[in-house]
């Protein structure tokens, strides 16, 4: 190891005694005087113009830039598949409704709803192909660090303002006729998720049109420990339709509460943001953390507003005949070298083995649950049209014939680097995964056929 790291260690971990680091308050109180139209389900119902044959969900992965590569080929897949509906010939692509992500998947969702298919010509050379752990790493190491109040965290968000989003803010998300872009951290006291839309900022008395989308990806990615929390300020003198929702509703609407009872301790948390003395500042992490494959947070959407009918009528959608489902995943099965001796392990591949094994079963738990809601809700939109299919799509390296290269994708680490050669193999293999799978066919397959 060399010198330098090993000094940016012992800062990162063990900090500067004596100067105490607090979170930068970005989010403007609902009582101040805001003229933007903010990012919420609402406007976007209004501002939309995608077939109402067809509801298409992406959910990215965490996973760093693994994670933003993988995604991004699939990207591609879906921008070069073409489809006819509505009597014309359409991408698959224009017709994506719905991205949720987390952590590193939020880097490609967040850039594609600011820029659309800019992304296919700037993403590579922007983000992609950067050493983004270098650069922080110098941001970090410098020593007007050691005498500020603020952060890692704001050496990230710096870092993606000047290379990536350029001052943009959620307001700038409503100027384009994109899907709705869900970025997703974890609230460390609630022990949620937390949505980057102005239905949660209303829960805060706030206003997301002029929050920055870099400090929203900058929480979504943020790592406890490497990076400090973003903090949300939880505003008093308020009152909004989304406060009034979830004090009035009915727990026993909820129908889905009696087999996944996390959806009542997820509105009681919502619930408490009210308790404004209590929860002063909202400090948000990784959203890696709550949900690594970003799916959570749509199922909770779902189900907490009253159905897959309700929430395609707040999104603007009238109940579709085909509900898709894209998961993007990135999450890996590394070889660890702890396995060939008895030699006690250093803590690093302990922690790394023991994270991985937590997130796979808790992907696989989400997965689960994901098919059997969405037999559920296809059945509600049954009653709408002839009985559908629902088409829950699975990316992942699993898919990946070749043994090799399927070795070659579960050793790349998680990180905001990567080689040139990792970056064109995962973003081939986004492409490829895509095209390749059996429930992607079946979906082409059906539209062709109407």
């Amino acid at each position: 190891m060399r010198l330098k790291d090993a000094a940016l260690i012992a800062l990162i971990f063990l900090g500067i005694p004596g100067c105490a680091t607090y979170g930068v308050i970005e989010n403007q109180s609902q009582t101040e005087s805001v003229t933007l139209q903010n990012y919420s389900l609402a406007n976007y119902a209004a501002e939309h113009s995608r077939s109402d044959d067809i509801t298409i969900v992406l959910a990215f992965s965490g996973g760093g830039s693994r994670a933003a590569a993988l995604s991004y080929g699939v990207l591609e897949g879906l921008r070069d598949t073409k489809i006819h509906l509505d009597n014309r010939e359409v991408r698959l692509l224009d017709e994506v409704d719905f991205i949720t992500s987390v952590s590193g998947g939020s880097f490609t969702a967040a850039y594609y709803g600011l820029y659309g298919d800019k992304i296919f010509t700037d993403f590579e050379g922007d983000f992609l192909r950067r050493d983004y752990v270098s650069e922080w790493l110098d941001g970090v190491a410098s020593p007007l660090l050691w005498f500020s109040k603020n952060g890692r965290t704001d050496i990230a968000t710096r870092i993606y303002e000047e290379r990536l989003f350029k001052g943009a803010t959620f307001a700038d998300l409503n100027q384009r006729n994109g899907p709705l872009i869900l970025i997703n951290a974890s609230d460390l006291g609630g022990g949620v998720r937390f949505s980057f839309v102005q239905e949660y900022f209303d829960l805060l008395c706030s206003n997301i049109a002029s929050y920055p989308i870099a400090r929203a990806v900058t929480a979504s990615s943020a790592v406890p420990l490497m990076l400090n929390p973003v903090v949300l300020k939880n505003h008093k003198g308020c009152h909004n339709s989304a406060q009034n929702y979830l004090e009035e509703l009915d727990e026993k609407q909820i129908k889905e509460a009696k087999l996944s009872p996390h959806l009542l301790d997820t509105l009681h948390a919502l619930r408490s943001y009210k308790n404004r003395n209590e929860r002063q500042f909202i400090h948000l992490v990784d959203g890696g953390i709550t949900d690594n494959l970003g799916l959570m947070a749509f199922y909770e959407l779902v189900e907490i507003g009253g159905g897959i009918a309700n929430f395609m009528e707040r999104i603007g959608s009238k109940p579709s005949k085909r509900l898709v489902i894209i998961s993007v995943n990135a999450s890996t099965k590394p070889r660890y070298n702890i396995e060939h001796t008895n030699k006690i392990a250093d803590i690093e591949p302990i922690i790394s083995a023991v994270t991985d094994t937590q997130v796979h079963h808790y992907n696989s738990a989400t997965i689960s649950l994901i098919r059997r809601s969405m037999k559920r809700w296809s059945q509600e939109l049954s009653t709408y049209w002839d009985p559908i299919d629902p088409f829950f799509i699975e990316i992942n390296f699993d898919g990946i014939q070749q043994e090799q290269r399927r070795v070659f994708f579960n050793q790349i680490p998680t990180s905001l680097s990567l080689n040139d050669e990792q970056a064109d193999e995962l973003t081939r293999a986004g492409v490829e995964l895509l095209q390749q799978n059996t429930e992607f066919q079946r979906l082409l397959n059906q539209i062709s056929e109407q």
